[in-house]
């Protein structure tokens, strides 16, 4: 109902979830942090300077936005969210945990699959003020995955 995505859009969420290598993703087998059959949580292959090891989350089936997501779905997504924050305030020694949904071109989503990010969060680091960064090297998004499947899973 309330779709953006260009005509012929290869989902890089989709790639990710079914566990295809493509030019269109940055994201490897080291980034993820947590598999279940519904949904994958991964680095971020893009960080924000002040917030490195940050999270995405998504649904491992395609939706488009959070218009057409099951709640099922949300609920294990949460479920997810709640995981990870708890093991980022470990293994990160982070101060906070903020999440970050977004839905249609006004509310500057990029990709055009259902996706959560969960930032740690330091006291001042300005993480809505600071852009994006550049992709961060996968040999970096790996120490921050290894330590949050650490916690996640002893």
């Amino acid at each position: 109902m309330y779709t953006h995505a260009p005509l012929n859009y290869t989902c890089p969420f989709c790639l990710i979830a079914h566990q295809i290598e493509s030019e269109h993703v940055h994201t490897v087998d080291g980034d993820i942090v947590y598999r279940t059959k519904s949904i994958t949580a991964m680095i971020g292959s893009h960080q924000w300077t002040n917030n490195r090891g940050h999270v995405i989350i998504i649904p491992n089936e395609h939706y488009e936005n959070i218009y057409d997501l099951p709640i099922h779905l949300a609920t294990k997504i949460h479920e997810a969210a709640q995981k990870i924050a708890l093991a980022m305030k470990t293994a990160y020694r982070c101060d906070g945990i903020s999440t970050r949904q977004h839905n249609e071109p006004a509310g500057n989503q990029d990709v055009w699959h259902y996706h959560l990010h969960v930032f740690p969060r330091y006291r001042d680091d300005n993480l809505y003020a600071t852009p994006r960064g550049g992709v961060m090297p996968a040999q970096e998004r790996a120490r921050y995955a290894k330590l949050l499947r650490t916690q996640l899973w002893g």
